[in-house]
This record gives C-alpha cells, structure tokens and sequence, in this order.
C-alpha cells in the first residue's frame, strides 16, 4: 500500500498533518514520496529528513510559539520576523540537504521576480523551508539562488502536481486546509512580538495599520481559496482529506496535540475510499494517474 502525499499550507492548521501521517503509518501505508507547500513544506521537510510524526510533535511542542516569528539580524522588509523558526531548523535540521533524506521530498514557493513556482528539491532544506512559509508582507522573503522567494501557497496551496511528479505512479493523498470557498472570511489577529511592551502592543492592536493587514489577510485568504479549489479541480488528488480546522487562524498559538487528532479524524473519514483506490491499483498493477 504505497501512496505520495501532497501537503497543504495553513499555518497553525498544519498540526493536522502530523496526525494525518500518524493515522497513515498505523493504517501500514508507505509513504514513498512526499510534498508540501508552507506549514505542509515545513512538515514535509521534517518527515523526509527522518523524523516521525511522533518526535514532530515533540519539536513542534518543546517550541515557543510566539518566539517563533520574532525579527533578527537576518530578517528582511516584512511585519514579523522568522528568527525562532531559523534557530529551530538549525537545531533539527542543522546543514542536511535534499540529498540527505530518507525519501523524495519536494517544497514549493514563488519567485515574486519573475511570478512563477519555484518547486524546491535540491541544496539545503532550512532554505527550502524558510522560503515556503514566507507569506508576503508578513514573513520576509527569502532569497536562494537568483530567486526571491515568497509562500509557495500563492500559487499552488496544495501540491498535487509536485507529489505526483516525484511519485508518478502512486496515488496522491492531498491534505487540504483551506476553508471551502462557502465558508465566511474571519477576522485575522496577528501576534505582536514578546519583545514589544504590553502597553504598546495594546496600542498597536487598535491602530489602523493592524486593520489594515486584517483586511489584506482575508483578500489573501479569499483568493487563496479559490486557487485551491480551481487546483484541486484541475489536478484532481486520488484522495483528499480536510480536517476540520476552519476555526484556527493563521499564527494562531495552539495545543498541537487537538488540532493533530483533527487530522487523524479527517484521515478516519477518508479510509473505506483509500483502501478501495490501493486495492484497485494492486490488482491492476499500473496506472496513469490525473488522466481523467
């Protein structure tokens, strides 16, 4: 029973992933490939490198998840900063690259020069990671190469194309944590960094710039929405799993834990139809998939 999975972004929704794969290895599932875009970069990166889902969480546990997205020397224009995050990869992942994992792993972004995807497979994996959760004008853009890279979920949220590349005769898994295009826009409460006075952090909260980037949030969050979902259309994944995380936002501080068993009952749901589709494709032995 082998598959590929394509994981999507979302932030603080991206726990969900962890359970997800929890409920996949216990289900006795191979995962021979895996790709994921922001949050789902993230977990991709750390899966392939050889962490479990269980000692995933633990690293997503033992971290401050406000100090995450506090500024530092190395951080560009943007409203946050990503020097937690950096000191958290250089731990976990230290200078491992592409060619150090344990399967094939790829991560998506967006060369806001030239406005085209970037897929991310090869050099070194804290780069991969910090240019796919770059969301722009909030995180600061990080530049490999003669790229400049911003979140790989402005053009594909979820990358069914990228999982389908590496593995191309294996089903595709798509881990969807978009809100479906029927559900309302909610409000955006951004973190103000510990380093910044509560006083003045209070202000900051009332002040028209902080309304200003919850109205840019929910425009970025409408339209990708709709991207995923004219994506998914078109790419159309062998499974798709949607964990119920609409009531989470972006940079939400959450026990990981809940929202990982939300992915693990997204998963549950979705059994019998990935048991009848790697059943199927024993039997036959082959199949072209996204032909149809």
């Amino acid at each position: 029973m082998e598959i590929t999975l394509a994981l999507g972004g979302g932030g603080a929704k991206g726990n969900a992933h962890i359970g997800v794969l929890r409920r996949l290895e216990k289900e006795g599932y191979k995962i021979r490939s895996i790709a994921g875009t922001s949050f789902g970069g993230l977990v991709a990166v750390l899966y392939s490198a050889g962490y479990s889902p269980k000692e995933i969480q633990a690293i997503f546990e033992a971290a401050d998840q406000k100090s995450l997205y506090e500024r530092d020397s190395q951080d560009g224009p943007s409203l946050l900063g990503l020097g937690g995050l950096r000191k958290l990869l250089e731990r976990v992942i230290g200078d491992k690259t592409f060619d150090d994992t344990r399967l094939p792993c790829a991560v998506t972004a967006v060369d806001i020069n030239a406005g085209g995807e970037v897929i991310l497979d090869k050099g070194s994996l804290k780069d991969a990671v910090l240019s796919t959760v770059a969301l722009p004008g909030i995180f600061p853009v990080h530049r490999v190469n003669n790229w400049e890279l911003v979140d790989g979920g402005v053009l594909n949220p979820v990358p069914v194309t990228v999982a389908r590349m590496l593995s191309p005769n294996l089903p595709v898994v798509a881990v969807v944590l978009n809100d479906p295009i029927d559900k309302p826009l909610h409000p955006y409460n951004l973190p103000i960094p510990s380093i910044v006075p509560r006083p003045i952090a209070e202000r900051l909260a009332r002040v028209s710039l902080a309304q200003s980037l919850d109205i840019f949030l929910r425009s970025v969050d409408a339209s990708s929405r709709y991207v995923s979902y004219l994506r998914l259309q078109v790419d159309k994944p062998e499974i798709l799993v949607r964990p119920e995380v609409h009531h989470i936002e972006l940079l939400d501080k959450v026990v990981i834990e809940d929202v990982a068993r939300l992915g693990e009952e997204a998963l549950e749901k979705v059994l019998p139809n990935l048991k009848r589709e790697t059943a199927w494709i024993a039997r036959l032995g082959r199949r072209v998939f996204g032909s149809n």
